[in-house]
C-alpha cells in the first residue's frame, strides 16, 4: 500500500525564488460526474506562508466530514480564494474540457478583483493545460502531475472546491431525492444510473453523457 505523503510548499518556494510575487494552486473536481456542474477551485499563498495546515490533503484522500472540517481552515490560511462553476449545460455544449476553461477563468476573474496578477503563476494539478486559451489575462500556468497530493496550495483548492460543489449538490439533492445526490453526488453509480432509467434524467444531468459510462470521481 502506497503510504500517504502530506503536501509541502517545496514547489511553491521554488516559484516565489523564481520571482513569483503569489502562487495560485489550481484544482478541478466533479470532471467525471454525470450530474451538476464542474467546479475550479483556486487558492493564492504568499511567502508569509510558511507551512500547510495540519491535516490538509487532496480531497479525494479525505472522508466528507474531514473535508468539511478542514475547508474553513483553509480558506483561512490562503490569501485569497475562489470557485468558479461551469454548469451541466456548458458541459453538454462544449465539452468537459473547454468548461473546465470557462469554470476556471470565472475562479481567477474573482481573484483578480483582490490580487496583482502580473507577477501571479497558477499551479494546476495535472498534465493538461485546460486553462490557459480561456484566459482574457496574461497569467503563466504551470502543470504538475499529482500537485493535489505534493502542494500545499493545490490541495487546499482541491478541498475547498470539493466541499463546493459537494454542497450544491446536497442541496439539489432535495427538490429529486430519487436519484441520491447527497451520497453519490452526481457520479454514475449503479443507483444512479437505475434512477435515470426509472425517472428520466433531470435538467441538472448532462444529457450527452448518459450513454458513457462513468468516468473515475475526481
Amino acid at each position: 500500500m502506497t503510504p500517504v505523503v502530506d503536501p509541502t510548499l517545496s514547489v511553491e518556494r521554488r516559484l516565489f525564488r523564481a520571482g513569483h510575487a503569489v502562487v495560485i494552486g489550481c484544482d478541478e473536481v466533479g470532471r467525471g460526474a454525470i450530474a451538476g456542474p464542474v467546479a475550479v477551485g483556486m487558492t493564492v499563498i504568499d511567502q508569509r506562508r510558511r507551512r500547510v495546515p495540519v491535516g490538509l490533503r487532496d480531497s479525494k484522500m479525505l472522508s466528507e466530514a474531514k473535508r468539511e472540517l478542514l475547508a474553513p481552515v483553509a480558506a483561512a490560511w490562503a490569501v485569497h480564494s475562489a470557485v468558479g462553476l461551469a454548469g451541466p449545460e456548458e458541459v453538454d455544449a462544449v465539452g468537459i474540457i473547454e468548461a473546465l476553461g470557462r469554470a476556471g477563468a470565472r475562479a481567477l476573474a474573482a481573484l483578480r478583483e483582490a490580487i496583482d496578477l502580473s507577477d501571479a503563476v497558477v499551479l494546476l494539478d495535472g498534465s493538461h493545460d485546460w486553462l490557459t486559451r480561456q484566459l482574457d489575462v496574461a497569467v503563466t500556468v504551470m502543470t504538475r502531475v499529482k500537485a493535489d497530493q505534493d502542494c500545499g496550495s493545490v490541495a487546499a483548492a482541491s478541498v475547498l472546491a470539493k466541499v463546493h460543489r459537494d454542497r450544491m449538490m446536497i442541496d439539489a439533492h432535495e427538490s429529486a431525492p430519487v436519484y441520491g445526490w447527497s451520497g453519490n453526488k452526481g457520479y454514475g453509480s449503479s443507483a444512479h444510473y437505475a434512477a435515470i432509467a426509472e425517472h428520466g434524467p433531470h435538467a441538472i444531468h448532462r444529457h450527452s453523457w448518459l450513454r458513457e459510462p462513468a468516468l473515475v470521481e475526481s
